[in-house]
């Protein structure tokens, strides 16, 4: 029985992390995984798939130059699956091959397997061709991810019916699309889709859709989507979908309302993948969705077992997960007690792209704290006109008191990618007055900063 110092139980982002920094720690390290899914979730069915889907599309459809060129402009038409796909394939399979160089440049050892617990300090691992092994370790990293939930009574099918992991396997475009759920999941694909002049129709039965977000922001949203065409029916939960024929989907609501599609998105929710693990033989519990509670450490109850990423539930981002992994390695080792960033930045990756950081301003009414807003639009930056962009805000929130930014709240291309101007300043204890008394580069469409800053010095000076 081979034995380690530290053995990590997923190979997605929170475990990469965590196993590259014990190895750099000179820990003798092994990190376990299936070898179709080394990498884990977010390359093969999450981060990296949707991302590089939202590219593709963007791309191959025109969308993205369909401000210069009109609505009816298309780079290519009658576009098919294997379009998408193709870029898909070449991307993931990068992705995991960098993965694997890294883990191999800091002699992390790989095993290929479906892991279990024996003990708390031991493992078995099942192989492909059907040979079990034990391994022993002193400590433990648990990354096994998530995966969609599948409510009992739909057709999940993966040729009308899909979860979020299915629907990467989608074999032809479809012509109309109903996805369950207004989460970021749901409305990621949603948004792609239509720019694909797929019919689109979003149900969830809460009132509103990424109910976090700053309120603003939401509105934004939804007037893009339904500029474009796409249905949004909230306040409606689904009854039953049926599988009609060859041809169509039919959902139909709680209300009575009846929806036919060529394929159904279910959306709505994702679970630990706890199940083969048997968590409970090493002395470790899971909540009613499979997920693993831990300390301020990422310690479970099991002192030396760790666990980190979407088995431990909110925010179960990739960024965050990567930090997580990392954190988690360094405290088993040094002793480090380090903690969580608390303002890292959420990212959406719908059409348009949202991403924030800090407080919206729901919050800050609700905490009763004096501030003022500066609202910047893309399309009315020099940069944002030679994009050819017709939407897009940048929302920054600042105190009344000391001027010190509060929030920051994008929407529109290029939002992921922005936020990280005004995370800086918001960690850093900014204020409006970097905004104002710094010089941004022309055109860009950082230069919004500015005019959002500006905007707000108005206000604060009437």
């Amino acid at each position: 029985m081979q034995a380690y110092d530290f053995i990590v139980i997923g190979s997605g982002p929170a475990g990469q992390r965590a196993a590259i920094q014990a190895a750099k720690l000179g820990k003798r390290t092994a990190i376990v995984d299936r070898q179709s899914m080394l990498g884990g979730v977010s390359v093969h069915t999450g981060t990296i798939p949707s991302k590089t889907l939202r590219e593709a599309a963007l791309y191959l459809s025109g969308w993205d130059q369909r401000g210069l060129y009109g609505q009816n402009y298309r780079l290519k038409n009658n576009l098919t699956i294997d379009d998408l796909m193709q870029r898909l394939h070449i991307t993931l399979q990068h992705e995991t091959d960098v993965i694997q160089n890294q883990l191999s440049r800091n002699n992390v050892d790989i095993i290929e397997g479906t892991a279990s617990f024996v003990d708390d300090h031991t493992i078995s691992v099942e192989h492909v061709d059907g040979g079990v092994e034990q391994y022993k370790g002193d400590y433990f990293l648990i990354a096994v991810g998530s995966r969609p939930v599948r409510p009992e009574g739909i057709p999940f099918d993966d040729e009308h019916v899909f979860d979020s992991d299915g629907i990467l396997r989608i074999k032809r475009m479809p012509t109309s699309l109903v996805v369950v759920g207004a989460g970021v999941i749901g409305i990621e694909y949603a948004s792609i889709f239509s720019t694909l002049d797929t019919k689109v129709t979003v149900l969830d039965g809460r009132d509103t859709m990424l109910g976090f977000l700053d309120s603003e922001v939401v509105d934004e949203l939804t007037h893009s989507l339904r500029d474009r065409g796409v249905s949004l029916r909230l306040g409606e939960n689904v009854d039953r979908i049926e599988n009609c024929d060859n041809d169509h989907v039919l959902v139909t609501t709680k209300s009575g309302k009846r929806l036919s599609a060529d394929m159904v998105l279910f959306a709505a929710g994702r679970i630990g993948s706890t199940w083969a693990l048997q968590p409970d033989k090493a002395g470790i519990e899971v909540d009613d969705r499979r997920l693993i509670s831990v300390n301020e450490n990422f310690q479970t109850s099991v002192p030396h077992i760790y666990a980190a990423g979407d088995v431990i539930g909110f925010p179960s981002l990739a960024s965050t997960s990567m930090e997580q992994g990392r954190l988690a390695a360094s405290h088993a080792f040094n002793g480090a007690d380090n903690h969580m960033a608390k303002n890292f930045p959420f990212g959406i990756y719908a059409v348009p792209e949202i991403s924030m950081v800090g407080a919206t301003e729901q919050e800050l009414r609700k905490n009763n704290v004096p501030y003022e807003i500066g609202v910047a639009r893309l399309r009315e930056t020099a940069r944002g006109q030679i994009m050819g962009l017709s939407e897009g805000i940048l929302k920054m929130l600042f105190s009344l008191e000391d001027k010190k930014v509060l929030g920051i709240h994008i929407i529109g291309e290029g939002a992921t990618e922005l936020i990280h101007i005004g995370q800086a300043a918001l960690v850093l204890d900014g204020t409006l007055d970097y905004f104002i008394d710094n010089v941004f580069n022309y055109p860009t469409l950082a230069e919004a900063y500015k005019v959002a800053a500006l905007d707000a010095w108005n206000k604060m000076n009437v």
